[in-house]
């Protein structure tokens, strides 16, 4: 086998598909048929359930996949590793990201890409926007070589993380809300509010949800959004309330109230795997994540 029957592979198990497979791969549907069925020759294994509608993996190919991502990542490190002793970083990172509404500018996806982009310009960036919850199931899983993820670190086990944003969380309400001249409000104050809130496995959504079990008291979920900046604007026309990152708080149309006795933090997380070779591409995103860090909480 070669590396690109590897890549074939990997690609039909992330698409589900011969034809998008083919497309991302830049080959004809017909080759990535052959090069599957040339794999499954000289593995002795099915790799793929096959209709006309769905290709699924098989049991034994779930089974191989994690092994052929983490041969994949160690053959990308030391191409990475070759360019670097050239003088020059290349190849692809494939980056999951949050939304920037919910992250301080300094921090944010943009931020952090434009200086890597600038410090390294011959580096492909892939980028994926999804729920925490499904973002670090996909660094594990090698789909995703690093995640932007809002979890604590109780959530992030198999990851190595580098910290972003650790802050407070606020009720948003609209000003003509009954709640809105309240100096504070407890968790147990919103259980009959109607709420806008993200699904359930976004990391807002997570925290918020954990925080009411917590505190022994539940909440009504009206609106299920999948976008802050929708959430916001549905508070701000008086049809739900919120909990949400005080990041979000340079709102005009917004009043934003304290929890107590403790408010609900936001964590923001870029993971990394521990359990396989992190890439040098990987590695250099790293640690201009970190250099943004530190040049932020200087100020």
């Amino acid at each position: 086998m070669d590396l690109r029957h590897l890549r074939t592979f990997v690609a039909v198990a992330e698409e589900r598909s011969f034809s998008r497979a083919a497309d991302r791969l830049q080959v004809v549907q017909s080759a990535v048929s052959a090069t599957i069925r040339a794999l499954e020759r000289e593995w002795g294994v099915t790799l793929f359930h096959r209709t006309t509608h769905r290709v699924e993996l098989s049991v034994e190919g779930r089974t191989l996949l994690p092994d052929v991502r983490t041969a994949l990542a160690a053959a990308d490190a030391v191409g990475h590793a070759v360019d670097e002793v050239h003088g020059g970083l290349r190849g692809t990172l494939r980056l999951g990201i949050m939304q920037a509404s919910a992250v301080p500018e300094g921090r944010s996806a943009g931020t952090l890409l434009s200086a890597f982009r600038a410090e390294h310009p011959a580096v492909e960036v892939e980028v994926r926007q999804d729920g925490s919850v499904t973002q670090a199931a996909a660094v594990r899983s090698g789909a995703l070589d690093l995640a932007m993820v809002g979890m604590p670190d109780r959530d992030l086990v198999g990851l190595r993380s580098v910290p972003l944003v650790d802050g407070g969380m606020a009720l948003a309400c609209a000003p003509g809300h009954p709640l809105a001249a309240r100096p504070a409000v407890t968790l147990a104050d919103l259980r009959d509010e109607a709420f806008a809130d993200l699904p359930p496995t976004w990391s807002i959504r997570v925290i918020v949800d954990r925080a009411f079990a917590a505190a022994g008291t539940t909440r009504r979920v009206r609106h299920e959004i999948n976008d802050m900046g929708t959430v916001v604007d549905f508070v701000r026309h008086g049809l739900a309330v919120a909990i949400v990152p005080r990041t979000v708080a340079d709102d005009a149309g917004v009043v934003f109230v304290p929890i107590v006795p403790e408010a609900p933090r936001f964590l923001v997380r870029l993971v990394a795997p521990v359990d396989r070779p992190v890439s040098a591409v990987a590695r250099a995103f790293i640690a201009t994540a970190e250099r943004i860090g530190r040049d932020a909480d200087a100020v």
